[in-house]
């Protein structure tokens, strides 16, 4: 897999948090979590999914509440959550998932940021089944041998463990997110470097420097519209 997860987390962290993007991004989808059920992270487990992904983002805890709080008044605000799927340079694949209350708008953006750097929106389904949802959970101060371990003596199976720089990685299926990071707390360990469910690309691909450098533009731009949530290609960028 080799995906470098730590690496990228921070990239987009040092990226989005010049312009305060990620907490927006967050306060929405932790709104959108808390008002799909109740308010309360042990009773509702995407609003606890969403908390420990903001975490590892470093998101302040006044955004976490005003977004909860916001969700517990009874706004009437209301979110789609919609998937698109389209094709890079060289044939490169795109999936982005968006919060939006404005589907027109969002669809027409996304297509912009797309057709204007050299790719385009694809049907549904046209790249999706090249990817595979997975729950990418990373640790330090642990080898795979004692990763391994924590989640045999918890009776939970793993994908893949991977060391990547610094941190473990777990693999795992996506309905083991949450028995992964109870493994952990069980061990003592509650600080997570990632904490992600994403598509992860079955094969990644390389890009010529030149469609890489393309490639790189169309991912910022799409990134960088105020509906889109989360990104994910198979293009090996070498974090």
């Amino acid at each position: 897999m080799g995906r470098k997860w730590n690496n990228i987390k921070e990239k987009k962290a040092s990226k989005d948090a010049n312009t305060s993007r990620i907490y927006a991004k967050f306060g929405r989808e932790i709104y959108v979590a808390a008002k799909s059920g109740e308010p309360d992270p042990d009773l509702n487990q995407n609003l606890k999914f969403v908390l420990e992904r903001a975490k590892t983002y470093n998101v302040p805890k006044h955004i976490i509440d005003r977004a909860i709080e916001k969700a517990k008044g009874g706004s009437e605000e209301n979110y789609d959550e919609l998937r698109y799927e389209g094709f890079g340079p060289n044939g490169s694949m795109v999936i982005v998932d968006a919060l939006t209350n404005n589907v027109n708008r969002t669809a027409s953006e996304v297509r912009a940021a797309f057709g204007k750097n050299g790719g385009n929106m694809g049907v549904s389904g046209s790249v999706a089944y090249m990817f595979d949802a997975t729950a990418v959970i990373g640790v330090e101060g642990k080898s795979e041998e004692e990763v391994l371990e924590i989640l045999m003596e918890a009776d939970v199976d793993a994908r893949d463990i991977l060391e990547e720089d610094e941190a473990v990685i777990v693999y795992a299926e996506p309905d083991q997110f949450h028995a992964v990071q109870e493994a952990f707390k069980g061990a003592g360990v509650d600080e997570f470097t990632v904490a992600e469910l994403t598509m992860l690309a079955q094969n990644d691909v390389e890009l010529p420097e030149d469609a890489q450098a393309q490639f790189e533009k169309m991912i910022d731009a799409i990134e960088d519209l105020e509906d889109v949530q989360q990104v994910y290609h198979n293009v090996d960028l070498g974090e």
